[in-house]
């Protein structure tokens, strides 16, 4: 697909901007970005395009090839989020810099992603850091990327409504090509850990039952653990559930007399310590290692949590019968969307085949399976490699 083109289609002149996000996906420390804990991210091949031309009208213009929904704004000093439309994410960023008392002028904007929506593999963070990323460059404003993604984030939990923590974002801006990102989200520090695969390649497997955050139990299960920390802090001096290692909970869980709210907790401090475990295991080189703990933490996910349903276990439970398969969680926020796998890539063929059957034959409708690379996180392109990017198909 030519994105050139196609943006000529839709506004009727070339772009002078063009910007790329990659989506994510977490291998490993699920549901403790907001409860100060390590988190693993990596950038995708798979993300979100951003043409844009400025006008001289004074108004915004947000056009997807993704929604049938399109949109005309005037510039004005602050919005309001408008339904659950798409563009309520590039708008929200819109909203806090203009309310920061950045000047704006009119922009002509089409995004174009092949990020499936509502996945798991955070495509609204791809549309808000690219729109950030973007308006920081166009204008001058000299943000660095930190506070794009404190923006992006700010969106999600402010203009759309979803009590997220700040993985997603950070991670599709600060991603880096063939490295895993351990991320503290409490203080933000991070390191990029080589992420050698070897013989082995990350497989993406979309359960294609879609989920939006905001209308799932995402937000239930930050209130249990804001519960959880609750109970906690009437005798233990912490911030954060993650404060805790393991022992240290079992010997406090009196204070939790809610079984469900324990759980919660349970997993929370598990999965934290699964991650400091899974650095060891990819700087030592140990994938067999790496994968157990994958198996770990969405057995965690799937019988504590209880955010994952039939539709990523019957992924889960097939990986776990291939001989080719080192490792496989479900990852983002569950609820459906996504899963990923460590597969040998001389039996990536073999192994979409089969999983797609299988998952057909058990769920009633087939999965989509990708194979992706590391990638790094949101840039601006030049416009020889924006008609060279392939967008959706």
């Amino acid at each position: 697909m030519n994105l050139v083109n196609e943006f000529v289609n839709v506004y009727g002149s070339a772009p002078q901007y063009s910007f790329f996000c990659p989506g994510r996906v977490n291998l490993i420390g699920e549901h403790i970005d907001y409860n100060g804990g390590l988190v693993m991210p990596c950038a995708i091949a798979l993300g979100t395009h951003l043409l844009i031309t400025p006008n001289d009208e004074n108004i915004f213009r947000f056009k997807s090839l993704n929604f049938e929904e399109a949109i005309e704004i005037p510039v004005a000093p602050e919005y309001e989020k408008t339904g659950k439309a798409w563009y309520n994410y590039p708008l929200g960023v819109i909203d806090l810099f203009t309310r920061a008392g950045k000047k704006l002028s009119g922009l002509n904007m089409l995004f174009v992603g092949n990020v499936p929506i509502g996945s798991g593999l955070s495509s609204s963070a791809a549309i808000e850091v690219a729109t950030a990323f973007a308006l920081n460059t166009i204008f001058d404003i000299g943000y660095d990327k930190l506070d794009l993604v404190k923006y992006a984030q700010q969106v999600e939990n402010k203009f759309i409504g979803v009590n997220c923590g700040i993985m997603d974002q950070f991670a599709v801006a600060f991603g880096e090509k063939d490295s895993a990102l351990v991320l503290n989200c409490d203080t933000l520090a991070y390191e990029a850990v080589p992420c050698g695969l070897d013989d082995y390649v990350l497989a993406i497997i979309n359960t294609n039952k879609q989920r939006t955050l905001a209308d799932s139990k995402y937000n239930e299960r930050f209130a249990e653990c804001r519960s959880a920390l609750k109970n906690l802090q009437t005798r233990l001096p912490i911030q954060h559930l993650c404060d805790l290692n393991a022992n240290d909970l079992e010997h406090n869980l009196d204070l939790i007399e809610n079984f469900t709210i324990a759980k919660r907790a349970k997993h929370v401090v598990n999965e934290n310590e699964r991650v400091h475990a899974a650095v060891k295991a990819l700087s030592d080189g140990q994938l067999e290692a790496f994968g157990e703990l994958m198996y770990a933490s969405h057995d965690s996910l799937r019988n504590l949590y209880e955010v994952t349903g039939k539709e990523l276990d019957c992924v889960i439970d097939f990986c776990k019968t291939q001989p080719h398969v080192v490792g496989a969680r479900m990852t983002g926020a569950g609820f459906g969307g996504c899963a990923i796998a460590l597969v040998k890539k001389a039996h990536f063929d073999d192994f979409e085949k089969k999983l797609t059957w299988h998952y057909t034959d058990m769920i009633g409708y087939a999965p989509s399976v990708y194979m992706s690379e590391i990638g790094n996180g949101v840039y601006q392109l030049n416009y020889s490699n924006t008609t060279e990017q392939e967008c959706i198909r």
